[in-house]
């Protein structure tokens, strides 16, 4: 720039010496007051910096400088570049003459080191101080600059509590001197907890009755309800399916230890015998058992054969082998276990000959290559018969060993365990070739790893454990169970699949067990989950109890409850009633309930990282006053998850143990699909039966995907979870073998031979593949390795893959004419779902869950399917001629039916004749009935119906359900107001499987799916957490922003059903291949935590404490929580700066009148406890509450009713339900917006109201500000030198003060360093400022802080009207168009607000005892559509009981949306004779008039209240009937 005289040598000189300052000075040195440049040279200085900023970039981006710095490993410290306040601060200084004596040496010598090579390198020399023509001022200091002065106000209200003061001993803070008139100002009413279960309250208190209206009201009958649930609930039982594909039986549960077939002691006396070599002698009761045993046995034996005699002359009757092979297999399959000893040896030959016969097909026909996959099965039938401990024979012994030699297979006889010398119960006959052999010409390791990779023993170090009869545990499964029964916690990381289902089950079982009192809590991410859980659970245990009341089980979601939660012993629920309503926090349980409880288990505990509830979570882990069980699948840092588990568990005096299984049962094989350019459907191909034929291998438009093709990022490197199968494996160690080099060969201990021993087994592979992923993640890091090579090798087939012209389903290609195919759309999902659909049918590989993460998207796409379907059905009646045929046969067999019962009417009417008279015979009458009905001939058409899909236009499996079963569930859908359309779908097997569906439906989904009847459901995530709904295939449909590879692998792990799959099939459909690498490859994300002291958690626990007298468990959940040695996921231990918030919390709760001095819960605490599910919202809702602006605003509600509740209106959607606008162009806002009935961006709110959430906000940031100064003052001694994300470090260490040269102001305490170098100081201007800009050091989540940002002064984006649109409209339609509001959204959102609503009005309703005699349960509050959902439970349980009494729906203009019916109406009255506590209020009129103190919400006459009490019933009336009223 110098060469080019673009910038002057002054001005060079003065960024030299700014070079040399940022250099030697701190970062917090360098806060420094406000230089200013005259109007011109302002101009002048950005226009030089301007250019000096663009040569640098050149420079910078430039190849050499990043040469440079790597070569001479300098570190790059460009982000200091320039500091333009110092740069005018030295301007300022140079002007001033203040340099020559002033400034340290050792910034001279920076200056002429920098200036020796610029003179080295453009002959310009620079001299130090060199004056310039800049004019610069100096600013007088900023009056918010903060110097400490304001130390001395840093005081707080007083408070003392025995239970929390041990805890903040530590903080030392001044006591506000005014606080004595703060408290006197409190005519403060105490707060009682009024949350408790339904019907709980009075089971635990004896001495209270409740009359049969209150239990059986007109409106609810909760055992008619409980009556509906319970059946609805055993039916999706029955659907559940163990890890062997069963259908699951209960077992009868009494209390006391199951008795085990073999206990600890027969285990010692095993291991007494190894060493001894001496037999056990069995017991005389176990000589008895033995006896009655083989009685029984010698008995069934000779009917046992002669049953398998019959079932084998069927089976030789099927000509085709490999029909005959399924049959005899599933007849092998289906045998019980005693039998299944007796036959086992006899039918595994049966099969062997059929798969030799098939085999043999191939052989002659010189096919081998597309026989392997029965030869694969019959490899896996010699590994079955190589595993059977019992009841092998010689003969069977000796025709395998022929066989392995035959077909040139491992030699497995020698193994065998041979038995007895019965023979065979048939001639077991070889096939004879002409020409060639039976061998599979593959040498044994190839062809195990090629083809019999599935059916690989699966058992990683399985032995029989009497605790668990149904299986053979795994040893970490066996760990489990000992940790389990030591009473102590665990935390286990599993795949889906992999069996970590019997955990929670095999805990049940012990609490049940134990007595009838123990509880256990099963706590579930999502309420789709808790159903799926309790029908287990319904579904494996029962237990009779010798009182009444009580349960094995029970649900407890907001929606619905089954059965009573207090009298059950496994609570099945989700976290917010776990914490809130429930166990942890609420007063009424702390005495009795929660004491109980002996274990919590957090299922799919990975939910603790999502943003929305993850702190819900948190929290109750860190509450647990018990062991627990913590179950995830995809967790990205387990260790460091554990760590923390362990610590939070040793605070509460409980061990935890972390036990890892990295492998599933079954393995994935991934596919990316590519459409046809045409397709043509004419109906469904027909489905082969594919013995045998593993994956979609050589399926047109399929193309395999190696998991190694994935690792296109070499710098993510590999993650630990890409697993590979056998011929994975195989094709890997070839491609790395074939370019391996001298410099990085593949070790010859990898060579299959070597590696793997002749019969190989799975736990081979795992080993296998853990040394070959070792040697390719060191060539990954190499940059001359053949790395690259390798993976073009692999990935071969997914690159290579090329669109088929043309597609037919359903017919022959030659046959087709222009008009039968339609251009497929690649990028259609729409358009491709049907031909990948019949590609999955033809291979036999549905059922499928296709995951979209769009609702609209999903039905769009099922609907479009269905429309398919139906008009290929259409077209095919009008043109076949079997259709044509089967019509005219059914319209005659109908006219042939109605003569026949024409025939009979005069008979039967001269036998009812008969009947009165004297000589009538009804007995007579009967049998000539019978006579008749015997005669007729069954029919095709008794069961025909035209209207019904026809095979081949449906995915349904009509054997796996009874039809009359799928009409009733139609009925109920139907009654639920379910489309038609969803019906019609369900009724030709497809599904649509999303949050915003009705329940039932969804229920219904799941059940049908498990049955086998839908083969095709198209979903959300929601089925990928947790649901027990297994499936041959999974399609990721479409690409969306919520495909993560978290979302991937949970939804993935729905494929490969155990029991049903060795192998499960993954597609990728409309996703392109460098997303698809991406999922593969990226590792799982971290877990981290969030802040978990909230404000309501605080108010909570006081509630907790106070409301249960201080009760012995109160104490220890407080204690636990604060004992924490680390409260923060994924930070270290942050217990200084949690009291410190946990103090200036209560401070905030003080100030708001909602704690006393000792922690007494105040006014309107309940209220804002119960509007958990809001905060921040909730706070500023108390805070228009408590200074009387509701009071002030319903005044007029009598008068001035539709303007009162226009504003209030108003008010509300300001605070809850709060969306962002986005940003709009001026032309969607003159299209759409002023077109629509909408205005879209909410207007502001009104000015008195702003002005009572500004005050509050400021006075919150008064709070949490001292909270900073003071924890920094206190405990942040360090400077800050480090920038927050890369950690570089910034400035020197020069300790000579430069403020007198400089102009420096003093270092902040509470602000970044790094933020003050634009000279902020420590006022902040609000919470947001607060929170973004506060050091290091000091941890402040701004989510955690109770305040409301209020738009234009705290936001920049005004807030969505939606809340407000639709109560003025009550459309939905201008809510999707013009609000933005997704359709599938609607419902809930309304909903929710809804809820809040209620929440209010119940709250207030019981702080003014409005109830008839006693509380309203907060728990029973409900939003408006939740209650329209419960009314139509009600009506179909009424039915379904044959119920004579009358039902009626909620009406919209009820005071509040609770199941109890009980608050007045007479709103004439204004309260006057409502509550029987008016005598008792604090409120003098006289005391209040002279009184210049606050107005106090609470301390009102109750008239003030009781209007905006009416105004909020009369709001959510109006709402509730409009939102009822569209979803009619």
């Amino acid at each position: 720039m110098i060469s080019r005289k673009s910038i002057q040598t002054s001005l060079a000189s003065a960024i030299l010496l700014q070079t040399a300052l940022l250099k030697h000075l701190s970062v917090p040195q360098r806060r420094l007051e406000t230089v200013k440049l005259d109007k011109e040279d302002k101009i002048s200085f950005a226009a030089y910096m301007t250019i000096f900023a663009d040569t640098a970039r050149i420079q910078i981006e430039a190849p050499h400088w990043g040469d440079a710095m790597e070569d001479n490993a300098v570190e790059c410290d460009v982000a200091d570049l320039v500091d333009g306040r110092m740069l005018k601060t030295v301007l300022h200084v140079i002007n001033n003459g203040m340099l020559t004596d002033l400034i340290p040496g050792t910034i001279k010598d920076t200056f002429n080191m920098l200036s020796v090579g610029l003179h080295s390198l453009c002959g310009v020399k620079l001299q130090f101080g060199e004056k310039h023509h800049f004019a610069t001022r100096l600013l007088a200091m900023a009056p918010t600059d903060y110097k400490g002065k304001d130390q001395d106000n840093l005081a707080v209200l007083p408070f003392s509590n025995p239970v929390f003061d041990k805890h903040l001993a530590s903080i030392h803070l001044s006591i506000d001197s005014a606080s004595t008139t703060i408290d006197r100002s409190f005519s403060a009413t105490i707060s009682r907890e009024i949350s408790h279960w339904h019907n709980a309250k009075r089971a635990l208190d004896p001495k209270k009755t409740v009359s049969s209206r209150q239990a059986f009201s007109r409106r609810w009958n909760p055992l008619r309800s409980n009556q509906l649930y319970m059946a609805e609930m055993m039916g999706y039982a029955a659907s559940l399916t163990n890890a062997n594909g069963k259908v699951l039986e209960p077992e009868t549960i009494t209390v006391g230890a199951r008795r085990l077939t073999e206990g600890p002691s027969t285990e010692r006396k095993r291991e007494t015998q190894k060493k001894t070599g001496k037999a056990i002698k069995p017991t005389k009761a176990q000589e008895i058992i033995a006896q009655h045993k083989a009685r029984k046995d010698d008995l069934e034996t000779p009917k046992t054969i002669a049953r398998w005699q019959t079932m084998k002359q069927e089976f030789d009757k099927t000509i085709d082998p490999e029909s005959r092979y399924l049959k005899a297999n599933a007849y092998l399959n289906g045998l019980e276990s005693t039998k299944g000893t007796l036959l086992f040896p006899d039918v595994i030959m049966y099969c062997m000959q059929a798969l030799l016969t098939w085999w043999s097909v191939f052989c002659r026909a010189g096919q081998k290559q597309d026989g392997y996959h029965v030869a694969g099965l019959m490899w896996d039938a010699i590994r079955r018969a190589k595993s059977f401990k019992d009841g092998m024979t010689d003969a069977t012994a000796v025709h395998i060993e022929k066989i392995c030699t035959i077909m040139g297979l491992p030699k497995a006889a020698s193994t065998l365990s041979q038995q007895d010398a019965r023979p065979l119960s048939f001639s077991f006959e070889y096939p004879l070739l002409k020409t060639g052999t039976l061998s599979v010409d593959l040498l044994p390791h190839e062809f195990q790893l090629l083809h019999c990779g599935p059916y690989m023993d699966r058992n990683t170090d399985a032995c029989p454990d009497p605790r668990v009869p149904s299986f053979e545990p795994d040893g970490w499964q066996r760990k489990v169970l000992d940790k389990l029964d030591a009473n102590q916690s665990i935390f286990v990381v599993a795949p889906t699949s992999a069996g970590k289902t019997f955990i929670s089950f095999y805990a049940m079982e012990k609490v049940l067990r134990a007595d009838d009192d123990e509880v256990l809590v099963y706590v579930a991410p999502t309420k789709a989950l808790v159903n799926q859980i309790a029908a287990e659970i319904q579904a494996r245990f029962s237990k009779k109890y010798p009182h009444g009341g009580r349960s094995v089980w029970s649900i407890h979601t907001r929606d619905y409850r089954i059965n009573n939660p207090a009298g059950c012993q496994i609570l099945v629920t989700v976290p917010h009633i776990l914490q809130i309503e429930q166990m942890l926090l609420a007063p009424s349980n702390a005495n009795s309930w929660a004491r109980r409880v002996k274990r919590i288990i957090f299922d799919e505990i990975h939910s603790i990282g999502q943003a929305e509830d993850g702190v819900v979570w948190e929290q109750l882990l860190l509450l647990a006053p018990c062991q627990i069980i913590a179950l995830s699948a995809t967790v990205g840092n387990p260790q460091q998850f554990s760590d923390w588990l362990v610590s939070t568990q040793q605070s509460a005096g409980f061990e935890l143990s972390m036990i890892q299984h990295p492998y599933r049962y079954s393995d994935l094989r991934k596919f990316v699909y590519t459409p046809p350019k045409r397709f043509a459907f004419k109906r469904l191909g027909e489905r082969g039966m594919q013995a045998g034929r593993l994956g979609l291998d050589g399926s047109k438009g399929l193309a395999f995907f190696h998991p190694v093709a994935s690792l296109v990022k070499k710098s993510r490197g590999m993650p630990d979870d890409l697993t590979l199968e056998a011929r994975d494996c195989l094709s890997l160690w070839t491609s790395m073998v074939k370019h391996g080099t001298a410099k990085f060969p593949v070790p010859e201990a990898l060579s299959p031979k070597k590696a793997l021993p002749p019969f190989i087994r799975k736990v081979d592979i795992f080993e296998w593949e853990k040394n070959l992923k070792k040697v390719l993640s060191t060539w990954m890091t190499q940059t001359d390795s053949p790395f690259d090579k390798v993976l073009d090798e692999v990935s071969k087939d997914l690159y290579d893959s090329q669109r088929d012209e043309i597609q037919v389903s359903g017919g022959p290609a030659d046959m087709l004419t222009a008009h039968d195919s339609k251009v497929i759309d690649p990028d259609d999902l729409c358009a491709t779902t049907l031909p990948m659909l019949a590609r999955l049918n033809e291979r036999n590989a549905l059922p499928a869950i296709l995951f979209n993460y769009g609702r609209l998207e999903c039905e769009r796409i099922a609907r479009t399917v269905l429309e398919q379907l139906k008009a290929a059905e259409e077209d095919w009646k009008e043109t076949s001629p079997e259709w044509k045929k089967l019509i005219d046969g059914w319209e005659k067999w109908k006219k042939m039916k109605s003569s026949k019962h024409n025939h009979k009417a005069p008979k039967a009417a001269q036998k009812k004749k008969t009947k009165t008279g004297d000589d009538g015979d009804d007995a007579g009458s009967k049998l000539d009935t019978l006579r008749d009905e015997a005669s007729g001939e069954a029919s095709f058409f008794d069961n025909f119906d035209p209207n019904e899909p026809r095979e081949g236009f449906s995915f349904a499996d009509q054997r796996k359900y009874q039809m009359s079963e799928l009409r009733e569930d139609f009925r109920r859908l139907e009654r639920k107001g379910v489309e038609t359309w969803l019906r019609e779908a369900l009724n030709r097997g497809i599904g649509v499987h999303h949050a915003g569906m009705n329940r039932k439906y969804r229920q219904i989904v799941e059940i049908l799916f498990r049955k086998g009847y839908l083969r095709v459901v198209i979903a959300t995530g929601t089925l990928s957490l947790g649901i027990n709904m297994p499936c041959a295939t999974v399609v990721f449909s479409g690409d969306s922003v919520f495909l993560t590879a978290l979302n991937f692998r949970q939804a993935a792990g729905r494929a490969g059903r155990r029991g049903f799959d060795l192998l499960g099939n993954v597609v990728f459909q409309g996703i392109s291949v460098d997303k698809a690498c991406r999922l593969l490859s990226s590792r799982l994300p971290d877990l981290n935590g969030h802040f978990p002291i909230t404000t309501t958690l605080v108010l909570r626990l006081f509630t907790l404490l106070h409301d249960s007298n201080n009760s012995p468990y109160a104490r220890q959940v407080i204690n636990s929580l604060l004992s924490q040695p680390r409260l923060y996921l994924g930070g270290d231990s942050f217990k200084d700066q949690v009291l410190h918030h946990l103090r200036f919390s209560i401070e905030y709760l003080r100030r708001q009148g909602l704690l006393g001095p000792k922690g007494e819960p105040l006014n309107f605490t309940s209220c804002i406890s119960h509007l958990y599910f809001t905060e921040n919202s909730s706070f500023a809702f108390h805070a228009l509450l408590r200074d009387g602006y509701f009071h002030n605003l319903c005044a007029d509600i009598s008068t001035r009713r539709d303007s009162v509740l226009r504003t209030l209106m108003i008010v509300m959607a300001h605070l809850f339900g709060r969306r962002p606008c986005r940003s709009v162009q001026q032309e969607y806002i003159e299209e759409v917006v002023k077109r629509s009935p909408s205005v879209v961006f909410l207007p502001p709110m009104p000015v008195k109201a702003a002005t009572v959430l500004q005050n509050h906000n400021k006075k919150t940031l008064a709070i949490f500000e001292t909270y900073v100064k003071t924890f920094a003052t206190q405990h942040v001694k360090e400077e800050e030198h480090q920038l927050p994300l890369t950690g570089v470090k910034v400035g020197g260490e020069m300790s000579q003060d430069m403020k007198e040269v400089l102009h420096a102001l003093p270092a902040t305490k509470a602000r970044s360093a790094f933020v003050a170098l634009s000279g902020h100081g420590d006022t902040f201007r609000s919470i947001s400022d607060l929170c973004t800009t506060t050091r290091a050091g000091i941890f402040l989540e701004q989510a955690v802080i109770p305040h409301l940002e209020l738009y234009p002064n705290e936001t920049a984006s005004p807030l969505n009207a939606y809340l407000y649109d639709f109560y003025m409209h009550g459309a939905l339609d201008p809510l999707e168009n013009a609000n933005g509001i997704r359709k599938s959204d609607v419902w809930f959102l309304l909903n929710d607000f809804s809820l809040v609503l209620a929440t209010i009005i119940t709250s207030l309703a019981n702080f003014m005892h409005l109830s008839a005699d006693q509380d309203l349960d907060m728990t029973e509050t409900v939003g408006g559509g939740d209650a329209e959902m419960i009314a139509e439970d009600e009506s179909l349980a009424t039915e379904a009981t044959g119920s004579k009494e009358p039902q009626s729906k909620p009406k919209p203009k009820q005071p509040a949306t609770t199941r109890k019916n009980i608050l007045s109406e007479d709103w004439d009255a204004d309260g006057e004779d409502l509550s029987s506590e008016d005598s008792s209020s604090d409120y003098d009129p006289e005391r209040s008039a002279k009184s210049k103190l606050p107005f106090e919400a609470w301390s009102d006459d109750e008239r003030g209240l009781m209007k905006v009490y009416k105004a909020f019933v009369m709001l959510k009336a109006e709402f509730d009937e409009k939102f009822l009223a569209i979803w009619a």
